[in-house]
């Protein structure tokens, strides 16, 4: 497994997609980087040289803002919002969907598991 912005990215994959597995990182990015290293699209990670494994490397750690640096901006955004009082940031706060959907039914991954009304307990 080839090791790349600290993460194990799967060999038997293409890299296009193994690149995907950095968080930060998606189908679009992961293109630019590898033609930016002169990478084929349809090489598979096992078949990296190391060279091509070190500019990938250094692409991503020059140019890119991704895992822990990123999820810290995320929560740092997410928590700036609810200290000013924003309507994302009480949304955020309650637990409840951010980007306007509706909340009378459905939205349950967000509010968690239904209340029961009447009826059987649960054992």
């Amino acid at each position: 497994m080839a090791r790349i912005a600290g993460v194990d990215v799967p060999d038997n994959k293409h890299i296009e997609v193994a690149l995907t597995y950095i968080f930060g990182i998606g189908r679009s990015s992961a293109r630019k980087i590898l033609s930016k290293a002169n990478v084929p699209l349809d090489c598979r990670t096992r078949d990296l040289t190391e060279e091509q494994a070190v500019k990938i490397r250094n692409i991503i750690d020059n140019d890119f803002k991704v895992e822990g640096s990123l999820r810290g901006e995320v929560t740092m955004n997410i928590k700036r919002l609810m200290d000013i009082g924003a309507y994302r940031g009480l949304r955020h706060r309650h637990g409840l969907p951010v980007r306007g959907q509706r909340t009378h039914t459905n939205a349950r991954t967000r509010k968690g598991p239904g209340i029961r009304k009447g009826g059987k307990k649960k054992r």
